[in-house]
Parts: structure tokens; C-alpha cells; sequence
């Protein structure tokens, strides 16, 4: 391995700290209907905590394997939510967003970049958090989720451990 990739690997690793089984810090927003909703009302499933904009490009080409693991696994205990970063001006963009791409589980609107960072993500889009039955950050994947990982992830945390486990951090930025 190269010093310089050495070096960026290390950073990465200080940068987001590799604590897979943190609780899940609190988090509270207002869904699509404006109704509260919190992170706490789902301690008993298993939660894929998807960080996206509308304006973000990899964000809209991940959300149909996220709808996918939401129609594939809601009924196991699976709940996808997505929480969007959209400021003020880009949040009327949203329903229309979830129209289009189907978005078949809870959205919420508000979030900014310090949830990000409470969640050990960084500030980039799009970011996701796996969050286990026990409320505890299973894995962290900063940047564009890969289809083929995230449904590995989401077997693993139902208890189907084939294979190697998934990585705690996963960074896809720039790739």
C-alpha cells in the first residue's frame, strides 16, 4: 500500500470513528405530513437511516433499491427511513421526489448536516447508518449505498450470517 493511501485511509478512520456498536444518537424531524417522528419509535426493528437531497444525483439513483429493501424486508422488520437534507427553497421538491421515485417508506424532512455527524457519517451525501433491533449502529456507508452490500447488510442484521460480516465503515465518496 501506497503512503498517500495510507495516509487518506487513516484520515478517514479519525475522521469517522469506527464504533459500529454506538447507540443510535437521538434523532427527532417532522415526516412528509408534517407529523413528529423519531428515531426511537422504531427501537425494536431494524433501521436503514438513508441521508438525502433532492439535488443530489447518487441519493436518487440509490432510492429504488432502497424502496426494493423496504417492500423485500417491511414485513421482517425492516424500516427504511429516509431523512432529507433539502434546505428551506429545495424541500418543496420533496413530495414531488417522492412520487417519482415510490418512495414507499417514512421520509422526513430537516435534517442537516450535524445529524449527519452525530451519526458518525461526516457531511457528505448520500450517507447511510444500519441501525440494529437494539437501537445500536451496526454500519456506517458514506457516499452511494452498492445494491449488492446493502442487501448483505440487511440479511446480516436479520440473523442470515453468510458470508464475510459487512464492513463497519464503508467509504463510496468519490467512487
Amino acid at each position: 500500500m501506497t503512503l498517500p493511501r495510507v495516509l487518506a485511509i487513516g484520515l478517514i478512520l479519525t475522521a469517522f470513528p469506527l464504533h459500529p456498536q454506538d447507540a443510535a444518537p437521538a434523532l427527532s424531524l417532522r415526516d412528509a405530513q408534517s407529523n413528529p417522528a423519531s428515531i426511537d419509535q422504531y427501537k425494536g426493528k431494524i433501521v436503514v437511516l438513508n441521508f438525502w437531497a433532492t439535488w443530489c444525483g447518487p441519493c436518487a439513483d440509490e432510492m429504488s433499491w432502497l424502496v426494493a429493501i423496504e417492500k423485500q424486508y417491511g414485513d421482517r422488520g425492516v424500516v427504511v427511513i429516509g431523512v432529507s437534507l433539502d434546505d428551506s427553497k429545495s424541500q418543496r421538491k420533496v413530495p414531488k421526489f417522492i412520487q417519482k421515485k415510490k418512495i414507499n417508506f417514512p421520509v422526513w424532512l430537516g435534517g442537516t448536516t450535524e445529524d449527519l455527524k452525530r451519526f458518525g457519517l461526516g457531511e457528505g451525501l448520500p450517507a447511510t447508518a444500519f441501525i440494529n433491533r437494539e437501537g445500536r449502529i451496526e454500519g456506517r456507508v458514506l457516499g452511494m449505498l452498492r445494491k449488492r452490500d446493502l442487501g448483505h447488510r440487511v440479511e446480516w442484521l436479520l440473523g442470515n450470517r453468510q458470508g464475510d460480516p459487512p464492513q463497519p465503515l464503508v467509504n463510496n465518496l468519490g467512487n
